[in-house]
């Protein structure tokens, strides 16, 4: 009974031994967008070399849930392979693909994430650390009501681009809503906007009224993905009634239009004088 109890202890510590010898290299082969941004999807694909040793069972890889990655619902990170499926295809290397979500609030350069794998019939588990590379090249902006033209029916947008990054093909757009009309295009390209400067668009705008206004920006970032943000401007009619700018503009207008008219009356009278003098003569010579 102790030889056997010997003989059992034996095979088991070599078949522990033999588990924890099977030698693997885990490494991150592919990262797409490179770098990524944060609120997006990123395609990470691991790939497992070391499966033509001998000692290497069924082999179970795991990718950590952790900031600043977020899966998707049913997505636990674990991805079991069976030794015959791998040798049957005369694989030597794994490669794991994954595609998951970069947190909104995730830091530009490095972030460390990590992954595991194990052999079966090992304990131990190897795990790795690996840094995950994001470029946050969204951009975000500050709006304005700059002007609002009541005899045009005018309505003039100022827009900031308030983060380090230029963009390129901005689009102004102002969708249907409840106090505001627009007539004519709803959507103005303002074109390029780079980091920090600022831009206009103009409106032809009808029945405004106070209060919230809201705004749609479309634009394409650094890496050429067209983005979208959604922005509210506040309308107070108090800034634009009743200025000293739109009474001069007014005040011109109403002088151009009563030198025209005097113009006219002088240019009346005087081609009537005109005319009766004309027949004057004409009466004399006969």
């Amino acid at each position: 009974m102790k030889k056997i109890l010997i003989l059992f202890l034996l095979v088991f510590s070599i078949a522990t031994v033999s588990a924890a010898a099977c030698d693997l290299n885990l490494s991150l082969l592919n990262q797409d967008p490179y770098p990524a941004v944060p609120g997006d999807y990123v395609k990470l694909v691991f790939q497992i070399s070391g499966l033509t040793d001998p000692d290497c069972n069924d082999i179970t890889f795991e990718l950590l849930e952790d900031y600043p990655l977020i899966f998707n619902p049913g997505e636990n990170g674990i991805r079991k392979f069976n030794q015959v499926d791998y040798l049957r295809d005369f694989q030597t290397n794994l490669l794991i693909p994954y595609e998951v979500r970069v947190d909104q609030n995730a830091l530009d350069g490095a972030n460390p994430i990590e992954a595991n794998i194990q052999n079966k019939g090992s304990t131990s588990k190897l795990t790795k650390t690996f840094n995950l590379e994001v470029d946050d090249v969204r951009a975000d902006f500050e709006v304005y009501v700059k002007d609002y033209n009541y005899e045009k029916k005018e309505l003039t947008l100022e827009i900031l681009n308030i983060e380090e990054v230029d963009i390129e093909a901005l689009t102004i757009e102002i969708p249907k809503q409840e106090g505001i009309e627009i007539k004519g295009s709803n959507r103005v390209v303002v074109g390029d906007l780079d980091s920090n400067e600022f831009t206009s668009a103009d409106f032809e705008a009808t029945n405004i009224q106070n209060g919230e206004i809201k705004i749609t920006l479309i634009y394409s970032d650094a890496i050429n993905i067209r983005r979208t943000v959604e922005k509210t401007v506040e309308f107070d009619s108090s800034y634009f009634i009743g200025r000293v700018s739109d009474k001069k503009q007014t005040s011109i207008f109403v002088y151009i239009v009563v030198v025209l008219l005097i113009l006219i009356v002088v240019y009346y009278f005087y081609n009537k004088r005109r005319k009766r003098k004309a027949r004057e003569r004409r009466h004399i010579h006969h």
